[in-house]
């Protein structure tokens, strides 16, 4: 059964390009049970093949044509094949956490074929410590970040002992809840939700005017007008470089607790620390601060799990990132300030006008690359910077303990970095993914995240 795109989904879809792949991914590394022998991997991976009935956003592709008036509908795939869709690699050796890197950072540069649909998955062994890694990508017209991630997550178990567990394609069965659909309610339902977009609807254009306002006023929230030039805002390649590394949530937190601010507060302040240190080296800092867009999931934070329909639902915050500020201190002041205002405006806006609001906000970021006007005018934001939430406890597949979680996402035309970060079991994962040739040595943000936290620890007087 066609089913229609979503708008969003289908920008997704109409602003990809060979040299901007519009897929999202993620890295877990597995640490084998005891007593696991050399063809652990390998068993992991045909396990993964034995699937019967596939839940239903793996087996959906898109499709347009003059029957579809050119929209975009979602079909199922009639010629489905798994072994085009799971992998199975080698490192080279010496199978480093380096060569893992650059495996992904080579997959990620990939586009997805339409015709099919659209996810892949690699199982990856040939690491020196006997760790497996999973690499898979799907496309962000399929899910959301945050979609995608508890997607991932929903096959796994906190219990070390519990063995074959289904393939996260693999369809399970579900108990009837009180939100699955009833006939009966539909003609209500349907009224309610008419009435709902009728009154978003009204609100509209003063949810504009009020966006337009705090933009002009160099206020936050899902518009920015005032972020500057830099390296980060030019054109892009395919070629992406990919940089990951945790540190301990304990380590943010005790920022937080001693300046007033959130765990998401001093996650985005050594990001802008970072940043400006990147850049000094460079001799390409801005005078006027970095703007980062900071995406809000709004379907995970209503429904709070995975949606195995697919589709995004991304409100954005626009944060001053302080990169004009010397003092880390100040530079945590002047986040968490911004991102109260966005907070904000947010709460002044319905979900739907939040929607509508965020489009209107990311839509320069769409044009101007079309337009061909990168370099030429103010990019809308800096520098994309998101943070998803992940399991609280040790989770295990199959008996193989998860040690490790990096996001990857997407840089576009004038996005050339993209830093998206998730919690797991007390500590915070981060995934920087640039472009190889537009942003050098990317690593060495890693370092900078580092020294950044360091400092803040200093100016808040936790060691």
């Amino acid at each position: 059964m066609a089913t229609p795109i979503d708008p969003t989904s289908t920008a997704f879809l109409l602003a990809e390009s060979r040299k901007a792949p519009l897929h999202v991914g993620g890295l877990q590394l597995f640490e084998p049970p005891e007593g696991a022998g050399p063809g652990f991997v390998g068993d992991l991976y045909r396990q993964m093949q034995q699937v019967e009935e596939f839940e239903p956003i793996f087996l959906k592709r898109p499709h347009r044509s003059v029957t579809t008036a050119g929209q975009y509908f979602w079909i199922e795939d009639q010629e489905f094949d798994l072994e085009h869709h799971l992998r199975h690699s080698a490192l080279p050796q010496p199978g480093r956490i380096r060569e893992l890197l650059d495996l992904c950072s080579r997959l990620h540069g990939t586009r997805l074929a339409t015709e099919r649909p659209l996810w892949e998955a690699h199982v990856i062994e040939g690491l020196a410590d006997g760790r497996a890694a999973l690499y898979t990508k799907l496309h962000h017209a399929l899910v959301d970040g945050v979609s995608a991630m508890r997607l991932l997550q929903s096959v796994l178990s906190s219990d070390p002992d519990a063995r074959e567990m289904p393939a996260p394609w693999a369809l399970r069965k579900r108990r009837r809840t009180k939100d699955d659909a009833n006939l009966a309610d539909v003609p209500i339902k349907a009224l309610r939700t008419a009435l709902g977009i009728s009154a978003d609807a009204a609100g509209l254009p003063r949810a504009l005017v009020t966006t337009l306002s705090r933009g002009l006023r160099n206020e936050s929230a899902s518009l920015a007008l005032y972020a500057p030039r830099t390296i980060l805002n030019q054109d892009i390649t395919a070629a992406r470089r990919f940089a990951a590394q945790d540190w301990p949530t304990e380590r943010l937190r005790a920022v937080g607790k001693a300046t007033g601010a959130t765990i998401n507060d001093v996650l985005l302040a050594m990001c802008g620390g970072a940043l400006r240190r990147y850049l000094i080296e460079l001799d390409a800092l801005p005078e006027t601060s970095l703007v980062a867009m900071c995406p809000v999931g709004l379907n995970a934070k209503e429904a709070g799990s995975a949606s195995t329909t697919g589709g995004n639902a991304l409100g954005t915050v626009m944060v001053r990132l302080g990169t004009d500020e010397a003092d880390p201190g100040a530079r945590l002041r002047t986040i968490h300030h911004s991102m109260l205002e966005g907070k904000a405006a947010l709460g002044s806006m319905t979900p739907t006008q939040i929607l509508a609001m965020s489009a209107i906000g990311m839509a320069p970021a769409v044009l101007t690359p079309l337009l061909g006007l990168q370099g030429h005018v103010r990019p809308p934001f800096n520098v994309i910077i998101s943070n998803v939430p992940g399991p609280r406890v040790p989770q295990y597949f199959n008996g193989a303990r998860l040690v490790g979680m990096y996001p990857l996402s997407v840089p576009m035309p004038g996005l050339a970095l993209n830093i998206t970060t998730t919690s797991y079991a007390g500590t915070m994962g981060f995934g920087l993914t640039g472009c190889r040739r537009t942003l050098p040595h990317l690593q060495r943000l890693l370092i900078h995240l580092e020294d950044e936290l360091a400092a803040l620890e200093s100016a808040a007087g936790v060691s």
